[in-house]
C-alpha cells in the first residue's frame, strides 16, 4: 500500500517535474536545431543536456532525505560553485602538472579531480553548521554533479567541433555522460563527504582518520580505473565488449557504494528524528 502511495505521489515530486519538463524542452530544442541549423541554439542544447540529469539527481536525493535541514540555496551553492571551482582547480593543476612532468598519469588525474571537487564541501564542513551524514552526502553529490555537468558541456562542445557540427554526435555524448554521471563524479564525491561528515559526528569534532583516508584513496582508484578503461579502444568486438564490461563493473561498484552510504545516512537521520531528546 505504501509503495502504491509513493508511486501515485511521484508526479508531484519536484525531481520528476524537472526531469519530464527538461526532457520535453530538450526534445523541442533538438528539433529546432535540426530544422533551422541555427548555431545560436547549440549553447541551449549543451546547457540543458548537460545539467538535466545532475539537477534531477540532486533534487531526488534532497526530497528523499528524512531530514531537510539544508536550504535549497545552500545546496545550489555547493552544486554551482563546487562545480565551477572544482573545474578551475582541476584544470589548472592538471595543466601545470602536464607542463612540468610531460605525462600526467591517470592516477594523478583522479587525485587532482577528487581533491578539487572537495573544495567547496570542505568550506561548508569547516563552518560546522550542517553536521549529519545526510548533509555531507548531499553537499558532496551536489558538488560532484556540478563538476560533472560542466565537464559534460566541455566534452559535448569538443565532440561537436570534432564531428564538424554533427548533432547526432553531440546528443550521443550528452546522453552517455548524463546517464553515467550518477555513477561517476556524484558517487565518488558523495561517498567521501558522507564518510567525512559521519566521522566528525561520531568523534564530536572535525577529524581525519584512516576511514576517511581509505575512502578517499578508494574513490581515487575507482576514478583512475574508470579513466584507464575508457582510454582504451578495443580493436576486435571481443576486446570492445570486455572493456565495456569492465567499465560497467566500475560504474556498478561506485553506484553500489553510494547507495549503501545513502541508506545508512537515511537510517541514522531517521533514528535521530524519532529518538527522544533528553530532558
Amino acid at each position: 500500500m505504501r509503495r502504491w502511495q509513493r508511486l501515485v505521489g511521484v508526479p508531484r515530486r519536484a525531481w520528476f517535474q524537472i526531469l519530464v519538463s527538461g526532457l520535453v524542452l530538450f526534445y523541442a530544442l533538438e528539433k529546432l536545431l535540426r530544422s533551422t541549423h541555427n548555431p545560436n541554439f547549440v549553447p541551449s542544447v549543451l546547457l540543458l543536456g548537460a545539467f538535466l540529469v545532475p539537477v534531477t539527481m540532486v533534487m531526488y536525493l534532497y526530497e528523499s532525505s528524512p531530514v531537510r535541514d539544508i536550504p535549497l540555496p545552500s545546496l545550489g551553492v555547493s552544486f554551482l560553485w563546487g562545480g565551477i571551482i572544482g573545474v578551475i582547480i582541476a584544470g589548472f593543476l592538471e595543466y601545470q602538472t602536464l607542463r612540468s612532468l610531460g605525462v600526467l598519469p591517470l592516477l594523478g588525474v583522479g587525485l587532482i579531480e577528487e581533491s578539487a571537487k572537495l573544495a567547496v564541501p570542505l568550506v561548508i564542513y569547516a563552518r560546522g553548521r550542517y553536521r549529519s551524514e545526510t548533509d555531507g552526502l548531499l553537499f558532496g553529490v551536489a558538488s560532484g554533479m556540478g563538476f560533472a555537468a560542466l565537464e559534460t558541456m566541455g566534452y559535448g562542445f569538443v565532440a561537436l567541433l570534432a564531428s564538424r557540427g554533427s548533432i547526432g554526435t553531440l546528443e550521443e555524448t550528452l546522453l552517455v555522460r548524463g546517464l553515467l554521471a550518477p555513477a561517476g563524479h556524484a558517487a565518488w564525491t558523495g561517498i567521501v563527504c558522507a564518510v567525512l561528515w559521519r566521522e566528525r559526528l561520531r568523534a564530536g569534532h572535525p577529524v581525519l582518520n584512516l576511514r576517511i583516508a581509505g575512502t578517499f584513496v578508494l574513490v581515487v582508484v575507482l576514478h583512475a580505473l574508470w579513466d584507464t578503461i575508457n582510454g582504451f579502444r578495443g580493436v576486435t568486438f571481443v576486446e570492445f565488449l570486455g572493456l565495456e564490461l569492465l567499465s560497467f563493473l566500475v560504474a556498478l561498484l561506485s553506484l553500489a557504494l553510494l547507495i549503501r552510504r545513502i541508506r545508512e545516512a537515511h537510517r541514522e537521520a531517521a533514528q535521530a528524528v524519532t529518538s527522544p531528546t533528553p530532558a
